[in-house]
């Protein structure tokens, strides 16, 4: 069973981050970092009783009941996840496409990191029986999996995976013993939450689930790296998060102390910070909406954007116009859209999907301006689409999708 390792092209310490809103610090999250920077007091490994009790209330509300014993603060998800795997131990199943991050940590520690497969409407959770024949595989070839990583809100794919599909994968996954982490970075930021059904694995396998929380994806800006991760009760989840607790205190992995206060208040969902996050996830629908037609009308495929801030499109379609461009894998694909579109546009391969699938990940955040006053006006504009900025903006993603479809259709030379 070949394990997903890394092809060795391009830029290898590249590795695209979570896409932000791109929009200003909102200005309450601003003055308590100010605030709070004038202490000297460090923050606790694995975050202090402020800290936790208000990560407990952000789950409660969200009907994950914890408390602070089963609770990890840490400065970002990739520290949370590189101590999960660690202290989980064995292989490492992801699906394919998944969120950037994920694999290289495995790979850090020496650990095998297998993609499976995920079904046609949504990505971020592997079909079941995808899984349960790579689990045989794996094991047949001498393998040791232990450990699936998965996420209903899914980056790249921005899509939301319906909870029958998560039912039967989390189902397979108990009856082969696996532990779950549920990366659950997206789940504020549903387009449309009203139709749109998200369940969490905990939900489903409480005793089996760690689900961790990046803030970045909705509560924090990206530069103020904090994360937080509820453990299953009972013994198997106490050793769990005493060994998590072990490897942070050996890396130091602290919340820094003003950020440690910042998070502390974007969990409790003041008015503020929920104002501006509903107006933050109702642009970024706008946006990637807008987004996505122009992409499939140009004949690329993808799936709509149900959460986050991008969408993943594959350009197969338009494969004989990109040939003549000289793109023949996603590598090449990366570079091509990011110097005509202007913006980063990271290829498949950089989320486990193969080199030769001319497949790339859009983010929403640069179509919004290129200045803090641009952005801030997106999000008190009744019509964001209709500014001026973000017009020019979108007209020239989809011209850049139009020459792609207009040199496929003629099978000319590119102009």
């Amino acid at each position: 069973m070949p394990r997903t390792d890394s092809e060795g092209h391009g830029p290898v310490r590249y590795g695209p981050p979570i896409p932000d809103d791109g929009l200003p610090v909102l200005p309450e999250l601003s003055d308590v970092l100010a605030e709070a920077a004038t202490r000297a007091v460090s923050e606790p490994v694995g975050g202090g009783p402020a800290l936790l009790d208000a990560a407990c209330g952000y789950w409660e509300r969200r009907g994950l009941a914890a408390g602070p014993e089963r609770a990890v603060a840490a400065p970002g998800a990739p520290a949370l996840l590189l101590a999960l795997t660690f202290a989980i131990g064995g292989d490492v199943l992801v699906p394919r496409p998944c969120a950037a991050w994920w694999a290289p940590y495995a790979r850090l520690l020496g650990r095998p990191v297998f993609h499976v497969a995920t079904p046609a409407e949504s990505g971020g959770v592997p079909d079941p029986y995808a899984l349960l024949e790579t689990v045989r595989r794996v094991r047949a070839e001498g393998g040791d999996p232990r450990l699936l990583v998965l996420s209903v809100a899914d980056d790249p794919t921005a899509t939301v995976a319906p909870p029958e599909a998560l039912h039967e994968t989390v189902e397979a996954a108990q009856g082969e013993g696996l532990h779950l982490v549920s990366d659950e970075t997206w789940r504020d930021t549903l387009h449309a939450p009203h139709d749109t059904v998200l369940l969490s694995p905990a939900e489903m396998l409480p005793d089996r689930v760690t689900v961790v929380t990046d803030l970045a994806g909705a509560l924090l800006p990206p530069g103020w790296p904090a994360a937080v991760a509820r453990f299953p009760a009972g013994e198997r989840g106490d050793g769990l998060h005493a060994r998590v607790l072990d490897v942070l205190t050996a890396l130091g992995a602290r919340v820094a102390g003003p950020v440690a206060a910042a998070a502390t208040y974007a969990l409790t969902e003041p008015q503020p910070v929920s104002q501006r996050l509903s107006a933050a996830v109702r642009l970024h629908a706008r946006v990637a909406a807008a987004a996505h037609a122009a992409v499939v009308a140009a004949g690329a495929l993808a799936r709509p954007p149900h959460a986050g801030r991008h969408l993943y499109a594959d350009l197969g379609p338009l494969r004989p116009a990109l040939t003549a461009h000289g793109v023949g894998d996603a590598q090449e694909l990366e570079d091509f859209l990011a110097a005509r579109l202007g913006m980063p546009a990271p290829g498949g391969h950089r989320f486990g999907d193969e080199l030769g699938a001319l497949r790339v990940r859009l983010s929403t955040g640069p179509l919004l301006g290129g200045t803090d006053t641009e952005r801030a006006e997106c999000l008190s504009s009744p019509s964001p689409l209709e500014l001026p900025h973000v017009h020019r903006a979108l007209i020239h993603l989809k011209s850049v999708f139009d020459d792609l479809r207009d040199d496929a259709q003629r099978g000319e030379p590119p102009r």
